[in-house]
């Protein structure tokens, strides 16, 4: 698992004079699953890599992003290539459990 980029979307809110909630969107993966994934179904990379948004919802931290099960169904991915993208679903509850 490789992460990408950290974006604190707040903080470039504020660079640009604006105020935003807390709100950091995490990009990350991993291009030996993935890019099965982008050959069989190209606009994947819409998705690819994969997003996990981290923000404040009246001081609670929510954990945001696309299931699994959702892209598989987008994409209409068989099994053997949804099962390349199930580490989201391992990460989110990591992170949300600690």
């Amino acid at each position: 698992m490789k992460t990408f980029a950290v974006i604190d979307q707040r903080a470039e809110a504020e660079h640009a004079g604006l105020d935003l909630r807390q709100t950091v969107l995490v990009i990350f993966g991993n291009p030996k699953a993935g890019t099965p994934v982008m050959a069989a179904a190209p606009l994947s990379a819409l998705d690819l890599p994969l997003k996990v948004l981290i923000w404040d919802h009246n001081g609670q931290t929510k954990v945001t992003y696309t299931s699994t099960a959702e892209l598989a169904r987008r994409y209409e991915l068989p099994a053997d290539l949804a099962a390349n993208l199930a580490a989201v679903d391992a990460l989110t509850t990591a992170l949300v459990s600690a």
